[in-house]
């Protein structure tokens, strides 16, 4: 795993500096720090473009020879790469039955010469993760793309013909020519989602490259295809019978991990407990040469700890168990230091947790396997059963629904892991709106009314034509889906997963130095489960059905069928005591007045009715919290 930037330009040769590319670099080098590369190319005629290459590896594959960039035979093309070729003993031969020479054992050099063979064909033969660039010297063209599920990132800003990239956003920022303003749009959509959707960035600008995304840069000009797209089935008119289906995820998913064991050092695995990294780690266990070290996490508070059932597992499958229970002090510390592992504003908590279970991993492998996938691709999370119950209560009469309504606003605030009065007024944000926007509801925080009391007077005029759920829109006009949960899952994986899991993931594993692989989202996999029919991912009040039903031939019942639990922290009690101070410094009404983004009135009235206790604003206020604290360290 790696982190890679770069620079490409016509005009301007000064945005071609060896100390800018080389602070670009180094501000990846959490991503990769056992190597570093630089590469530089001078035009040689008029019209021909400067180039520049940073590269920092975190060596898994081919430890000695594996530097980076990586070249074809003669040298016209140059490639950087970040993440895993996964097929790479099926290419290797492939490319030198086809007379190519290849230098290293690197996985990544299979890209180059594929390139050679196919052009831009080339992708759709590559199966991992992976974000890279390839300089094509002798057709004057660089290439940007990301895995087709979007596991591993890459942003990028086009000034003039200047095109620069970066991993991560923190890697553009070290260039001059990136002048930092908010987009003031995305601010808006991120204090609903809780992060930003792509291509949008926070800052003016600066894009994300999509999943299954390829951007061609040629003299100047950007030209953006999608080679891959999701291909959710449309009815449940599917060929084969339940145990069939059931027998070939089995099989897809025994490949996914075998081929996530690809390593030239010691691979670890996340193990919650839960019924998906249960079955990632028995499965790898199956086909690892030694006992795994399995790693877990779990809180002193036991409404949010699953240790037992991590453990139970780990005995089950002969791996070893290494296990840190986290007081309150563990967790609070964190965050402060949010703000450097996140670029970008993001209100996702369980990124707490995340890391830090990342560091304990990290203490002992540099690679694991998670779960991650599993839920986003086969409706696992409890909101899909809770679409089913809305129906219910959008039909009962009026004045019984408006009397439900005050009977749940008037119960009692509580902090427990997602308590039933936190649950049950989640619930209730979403009534009156398509099922699709209704999930958004449900999982954000500020619905379109509150943001506009909430942005200054000046500000709702600017953003008067823009509208929240602008991408669901897009995504489900490209997708041409009529069923309810297709389309739910479509915008679930194309939003929600791309933008918030797997961005989560991805800082805070690589801030410490670690790669994380999820055999979930193994593309051949997630193109089989896309095709089977919806009541084989949700049958009646059962999420995940066939999952489970897979997992049963492997784990006990009680692991498979016990209720479901995230990576949740007591946010809303921190916020009223432990992090009360920092909540109230970074939302004061003297910084948010400075600022000129949001009415300090508003914001010092919801820290107070949070305070008395007298209103539950844990995610509204946790979002303002996140962004205040990046906008400090990334905008000052």
């Amino acid at each position: 795993m790696c982190g890679i930037c770069g620079v490409v330009s016509i005009s301007r040769p000064e945005a071609i500096d060896e100390q800018v590319i080389t602070s670009m670099a180094s501000s990846l080098i959490h991503r990769g720090p056992d190597e570093w590369g630089l590469h530089f190319v001078r035009p040689f005629h008029e019209g021909q473009a400067w180039v520049a290459f940073g590269h920092r590896r975190l060596s898994i594959v081919d430890l000695s020879t594996g530097r980076q960039p990586l070249f074809n035979e003669d040298g016209t093309l140059a490639l950087i790469a970040n993440g895993e070729i996964y097929n790479y003993p099926e290419l290797r031969p492939l490319l030198e039955g086809q007379g190519h020479r290849l230098a290293t054992s690197s996985d990544c050099e299979a890209i180059v010469h594929l390139y050679e063979e196919l052009g831009l064909e080339f992708v759709n033969k590559l199966a991992g993760m992976f974000a890279f660039a390839l300089w094509d010297a002798k057709r004057q063209r660089l290439v940007l793309v990301r895995d087709r599920i979007g596991v591993k990132p890459l942003h990028y800003c086009q000034i003039g013909d200047t095109l620069l990239f970066g991993s991560e956003i923190k890697a553009l920022l070290r260039h001059p020519l990136l002048q930092r303003r908010i987009n003031l749009p995305a601010l808006y959509k991120y204090l609903s989602f809780e992060y930003v959707p792509a291509p949008e960035t926070i800052l003016e600008g600066v894009k994300k490259l999509e999943p299954g995304q390829m951007l061609v840069w040629e003299r100047g000009e950007i030209k953006l295809t999608h080679y891959w797209d999701l291909n959710i089935a449309e009815d449940d008119n599917y060929g084969l019978k339940e145990e069939d289906c059931i027998e070939q995820l089995e099989q897809l998913f025994e490949r996914a991990v075998k081929r996530r064991l690809m390593s030239d050092v010691e691979v670890g695995v996340f193990l919650s407990g839960g019924v998906d990294s249960s079955l990632v780690a028995i499965e790898a266990q199956r086909h690892y040469p030694q006992p795994m070290r399995a790693f877990t996490i779990g809180f002193e508070d036991p409404s949010f700890d699953e240790t037992q059932w991590a453990q139970r597992v780990a005995k089950q499958c002969g791996a070893e168990f290494y296990y840190e229970k986290l007081n309150e002090q563990k967790l609070l510390d964190v965050i402060p230091q949010l703000n450097q592992i996140m670029d970008e504003p993001m209100a996702d908590p369980s990124v707490v947790p995340t890391y830090l279970l990342s560091k304990l991993t990290a203490n002992s492998v540099k690679v694991a396997l998670s779960g991650d996938g599993g839920d986003d691709f086969m409706a696992g999370y409890v909101t899909y059963p809770a679409l089913k119950l809305i129906k219910y209560y959008q039909v009962l009469p009026s004045p019984l629904r408006h009397r439900i309504n005050q009977a749940i606003a008037r119960l009692p605030v509580k902090h427990r892991y997602v308590s039933l009065d936190f649950k049950l007024k989640q619930f209730m944000r979403g009534a009156g709106y398509s099922s699709e926007i209704m999930f958004f509801r449900w999982m954000g925080s500020f619905s379109d009314e509150e943001k506009t009391d909430l942005f200054l007077p000046q500000l709702r005029e600017q953003l008067s034509t823009v509208y929240t759920y602008s991408d669901v829109i897009r995504y489900l006009s490209q997708s041409r889906l009529n069923r309810d949960l297709e389309r739910i899952l479509y915008c679930m994986i194309k939003l929600y997963l791309q933008d918030d899991i797997l961005i989560k993931v991805d800082r805070a594993s690589m801030a410490n130095s670690l790669e994380v692989r999820s055999p979930f989202l193994d593309h051949e996999l997630v193109e089989f489960v896309n095709r089977l029919p919806s009541r084989l991912k949700l049958r009646r009040f059962t999420t995940k059905y066939i999952l489970k039903k897979m997992a049963e031939r492997k784990l006990p019942k009680t692991v498979v069928h016990r209720k479901k639990k995230g990576f949740g922290i007591p946010i809303g009690r921190w916020l009223r005591h432990d992090l009360k101070e920092l909540m109230t410094d970074y939302l004061s009404a003297g910084r948010i007045r400075r600022e000129g983004f949001f009415d300090p009135k508003v914001v010092s009235t919801m820290v107070g009715e949070h305070l008395k206790g007298s209103k539950d604003l844990r995610k509204p206020l946790w979002t303002l919290l996140m962004f205040e604290m990046w906008y400090e360290r990334w905008m000052r």
